[in-house]
């Protein structure tokens, strides 16, 4: 009887073997993405073409540095373009405040060229200003963006601006 028990329970380990090698086969080869219920959380979702906002900045501007020059203030911008596009012309039209909060100075800077997967960087003077006394850098808007296909009207939205000086820049 011993012999018989002893086979019985080789059978039934061999059938449950059997049976979890059967499953893991049905589950590797079942696609996941019809395997889950398109509403299930986690389920992927099928979307349409994604904009700026949505995929995050594609140009970061970042006021680099302020530094003092003779009878001037020397701006240095760090721009990243991670865009599929080369841009010829970005004017960005920059205001410049006290650091009570007035307007002090308005100036237009041409950032371009600016290359597709490329950090440039972008120096020049504010003329007849000190460096202490700029409170804040704000891109008020661009005055030109055109990239390798022509002009383009959604640039603003595809900038964010950061500064990792004391003076902040905002748009």
């Amino acid at each position: 009887m011993e012999k018989r028990s002893a086979s019985t329970a080789m059978i039934v380990t061999r059938s449950a073997i059997g049976f979890v090698l059967l499953a893991a086969v049905v589950i590797a080869l079942t696609p996941w993405s019809s395997a889950r219920s398109e509403n299930a959380p986690g389920a992927a979702q099928e979307t349409g073409p994604q904009t700026a906002q949505e995929t995050g900045p594609e140009i970061k501007i970042e006021l680099n540095k302020l530094e003092a020059s003779e009878n001037a203030c020397r701006a240095y911008l760090l721009l990243e373009n991670r865009s599929p596009a080369s841009f010829e012309s970005l004017k960005l039209d920059l205001v410049l405040f006290d650091s009570e909060g007035v307007v002090a100075k308005r100036l237009a800077v041409e950032a371009a060229p600016l290359p597709k997967d490329k950090t440039s960087l972008k120096v020049f003077d504010i003329a007849r200003m000190r460096c202490d006394a700029i409170g804040r850098v704000l891109l008020n808007r661009l005055t030109a963006c055109d990239d390798n296909a022509g002009a383009r009207s959604d640039c603003l939205a595809m900038i964010s601006t950061t500064a990792r000086g004391a003076v902040p820049f905002i748009k």
